[in-house]
């Protein structure tokens, strides 16, 4: 076993804090990463918490992990000692089902492994993430890092990138298509660069005023504020396709009816009240709501190399770990430009 150590919450009571623990062994096909930095998701807070059920404790939280490797098994072929490594949501599938075999391990229809708070393909050990010093993934599950991009400023494109890439590409968002996006967070402000750089015209829509000329900065051509009436009627039957990046109950009505014939609007926030749409919104138009979860292996290393070769990373502040605690209270009043990122060396 590997001695390890990182930040852990004993109970969704308890605030995180350093605790040792032990990774396994790296097996014939493993990997072991020394991780450099981790993003800070909201997902992190809402497990860490037990908002979603389920938590096991003590869990070390992080899925949005980059670093180095330092070790290989003995039938690794993709990575050698040296090479930049991340690893994203999840670190196993069946490997068996359809979606596997396709290449789409985050529907896997036995359930995929996440990267902490899951049990083990043996349904005994507990996954813990990367608010810790090293992790050991099965290469199948560990990315290629391109070597000309910033580390620290990659390991929110682990989840927050890929979450907005993939529908984009999935519903083939391209030149010349309108393209709105609602919220500009840790999400948002990610579909706005893959949405202008795959040549769509985007659309901020946003709440806060504030917003504009950020929104304007990464790469948005117009803004709406939202709770502005008129604004939102304006947007009747414009857009191809909405990504609603919001994770706060809100009404979908005044973007559905912003979708053109045969638009659609595709949800990857999870508000915590389930949405009401009106069904002639839909009916007259055939536009569609749809849903989209982060991405499998195959299409997040192809985001991975869009983005070294398009110079796409994420808006980050940097955060000692002692930090995270205080970094949690922000995220959740959305004072946080647009992604904390731990910066592992501080666990030391």
């Amino acid at each position: 076993m590997i001695p390890s150590r990182g930040y852990a919450a004993l109970s969704a009571k308890s605030p995180l804090a350093p605790f040792k623990f032990e990774r396994r062994d790296p097996l014939p096909h493993d990997v072991v990463i020394e991780i450099s930095h981790c993003g800070v998701c909201h997902s992190d807070i809402h497990q860490v918490r037990d908002e979603w059920g389920g938590a096991m404790f003590p869990m070390v939280p992080g899925h949005e992990i980059v670093g180095k490797v330092i070790r290989v098994g003995s039938k690794v072929s993709r990575f050698k000692v040296g090479d930049l490594a991340g690893v994203g949501c999840l670190v196993d599938a069946c490997r068996e089902c359809e979606s596997c075999k396709a290449g789409l391990e985050q529907y896997c229809e036995k359930g995929w492994v996440g990267t902490y708070n899951s049990l083990e393909r043996d349904g005994k050990t507990v996954t813990q993430g990367g608010y810790s010093n090293a992790i050991v993934v099965d290469e199948k599950f560990t990315l290629q890092i391109p070597s000309n991009l910033e580390l620290s400023r990659v390991a929110p494109l682990l989840c927050a990138g890929i979450t907005t890439y993939s529908p984009l590409k999935h519903w083939k968002v391209g030149k010349g298509d309108k393209v709105g996006v609602v919220g500009l967070g840790g999400l948002g402000h990610m579909a706005v660069k893959f949405a202008k750089a795959f040549g769509a015209e985007v659309t901020v829509f946003t709440t806060s005023e504030s917003k504009r000329q950020d929104a304007l900065r990464l790469g948005a051509h117009h803004v709406v504020l939202s709770k502005d009436a008129a604004q939102m009627q304006a947007q009747a039957s414009v857009f191809d396709f909405i990504l609603n990046t919001v994770s706060a109950p809100h009404d979908l009505n005044p973007y559905m009816a912003a979708l053109k014939l045969d638009g659609t609007m595709c949800l990857v926030g999870v508000p915590d009240k389930d949405p009401s749409i009106a069904g002639f919104n839909l009916i007259f138009k055939r536009r569609s709501l749809a849903g989209s979860l982060i991405g499998g292996l195959p299409e997040t290393q192809e985001m991975l190399d869009f983005c070294a070769k398009h110079e796409i990373l994420s808006d980050i502040e940097l955060i000692d770990i002692a930090a995270v605690n205080g970094a949690y209270e922000r995220m959740i009043k959305g004072d946080v430009k647009y992604r904390f990122v731990i910066d592992m060396k501080t666990l030391a």
